[in-house]
């Protein structure tokens, strides 16, 4: 039976998570829905996941965003993919968003490559994928090909100002019905019989009561953690750098449309060009690396002046034993953390977002709609996990923290994966894979992971055929590139100046 009275929904914390949520909410729920947001600015935030995947796009669509105009209110730039620098002796590899060549009804393209090898025929992969052509090009367009058919749109995400994007999405939520609380979060208080939270109390003995809460106070995850006491579990074994050090740098003289990830001896190191400064970030392990050791590197690392100093960040990579406990659900760092190699945070968010909406409870709660939300949010981590832990163990570096990475046995989902490939070039998506084929075979074939086989169907294809398609993609590949605009002047052309 529904209730006459507005569902509550209170989000506890601002920042990234918080105001995607209230942004959200504000756009899809209706007057039955109430929605508060309580943060404190005497509480800062982490926001340094400031690279993204293609999916954010989605989401700004779906709140009816200007793309240009979100562009210019977050400082952001382009991205077309993720390079890899230094996590093997051959030197670099890019992760491309989109296509790598095209496949051929049942056959995929890259059986077509894995045979071209075999016969000399075929060059690298990144040859045959209009994003990394592009990305190492620093070139930028948006929309169809425009110089052959054949060629797909290029898919994009962006980097961006993670405190700009909150102000943004502040904005949105507000004028959308979403009341603003200012405070610090004191104490949480709850039903004594059912155990469920019926308020936060704030400094200052202010009371804001809810029906559903939404947990968005970062590692603390003080509803999650502290008042529900939902457990974590530790990924350390498998993902055992603790601590990062960040630190913006002066716009970089070289605005490359992508995201560069560079190994060093206890980790890697990020930079993400936006385009009033680049984020910069060393991750890593403390137990063989120390914090001094760590900023050193981190400056010493830098393309242009720091604009302050490093700023320490610890954390334990894994996630939440239990996401939705009682009417509290758990989104962002709240309820989990996963280092930032991938570009996934903003997109655990997102995704996080969504099965709230689609499980969302009206006046009752039942468990049946707890558990299918942590199942599902369960094997989401579980597979950008695996992605993650692929990267570090698929290494031939020499050093200590290194040679540990590859002696660390695989989680079950990534041994079966790897075996596939290996055996005969076969890559399988699974339930709740955030990856695509298309990207764990850039990242396979980037780490050096050799497949011993290719499909038998492949083989059917006459040898000249082989070699002509795949000069064919290639050449249209970079006349395509040929033809985009600089990515920078595509920026100051199109969004750097748009009114917001």
């Amino acid at each position: 039976m529904q209730s006459e009275q507005p569902i509550r929904i209170v989000i506890a914390g601002g920042g990234t998570a918080g105001w995607m949520a209230a942004a959200a909410f504000a756009r899809f729920l209706g007057p039955r829905y109430r929605i508060t947001l309580v943060e404190s600015e005497e509480i800062g935030t982490v926001g340094v996941g400031e690279a993204t995947i293609p999916q954010i796009r989605l989401f700004n669509a779906s709140l009816g965003i200007d793309e240009n105009q979100f562009i210019a209110a977050t400082q952001a730039s382009f991205k077309l993919a993720i390079e890899f620098v230094g996590w093997t002796k051959s030197g670099r590899y890019m992760h491309a968003f989109g296509d790598v060549g095209r496949d051929n009804g049942l056959l995929a393209f890259h059986h077509i490559w894995l045979r071209g090898l075999t016969e000399g025929l075929s060059r690298p992969l990144a040859g045959y994928s209009l994003n990394n052509a592009a990305a190492l090009a620093n070139r930028m367009q948006r929309g169809p090909a425009r110089t052959a058919r054949m060629l797909p749109e290029m898919p994009y995400a962006f980097h961006f100002d993670a405190g700009l994007y909150a102000k943004f999405l502040r904005e949105l939520a507000e004028s959308g019905g979403v009341e603003r609380i200012e405070g610090r979060i004191a104490s949480i208080e709850r039903d004594g019989e059912s155990g469920d939270v019926t308020a936060l109390r704030l400094d200052g003995a202010r009371e804001v009561a809810g029906d559903l809460f939404i947990d968005c106070t970062g590692f603390r995850a003080l509803l999650i953690g502290e008042a529900l006491g939902a457990g974590y579990e530790d990924w350390s074994a498998l993902l055992p750098c603790d601590r990062a050090m960040a630190v913006p740098s002066a716009r970089a003289r070289d605005f490359t449309p992508y995201t560069r990830a560079t190994a060093h001896g206890a980790g890697w190191q990020w930079r993400i060009p936006l385009q009033h400064r680049t984020g910069n970030g060393l991750v890593y392990s403390s137990a063989h690396l120390s914090d001094d050791e760590a900023a050193a590197r981190l400056l010493a690392g830098l393309d242009e002046p720091a604009l302050g100093d490093p700023r320490r960040l610890r954390f334990t990579a894994g996630k939440r034993q239990g996401f939705w406990k009682h009417n509290v659900i758990a989104l962002g760092l709240a309820s989990g953390f996963l280092e930032p190699l991938e570009s996934t945070s903003i997109h655990m968010i997102q995704s996080g977002i969504e099965r709230i909406l689609k499980l969302l409870p009206g006046a009752g709660v039942s468990q049946v709609q707890r558990d299918e939300y942590d199942r599902q949010t369960h094997l989401e981590y579980d597979r950008v996990r695996d992605f993650l832990v692929l990267h570090y163990w698929a290494n031939d570096r020499d050093e200590p923290f290194w040679r540990e990475r590859r002696e660390v046995p695989l989680p079950e989902g990534l041994e079966h994966k790897v075996a596939l490939w290996r055996a005969a070039g076969q890559l399988v998506r699974g339930e709740a894979d955030l990856f695509s084929e298309v990207a764990w075979l850039q990242v396979l074939a980037g780490q050096g992971i050799a497949a011993q086989g290719h499909h038998p169907l492949a083989d059917a294809v006459p040898r000249e055929q082989v070699a002509e398609y795949l000069e064919l993609v290639e050449a249209l590949n970079a006349r395509e590139v040929a033809q985009m605009p600089d990515h920078a002047a595509y920026v100051a052309q199109h969004c750097a100046g748009v009114k917001t």
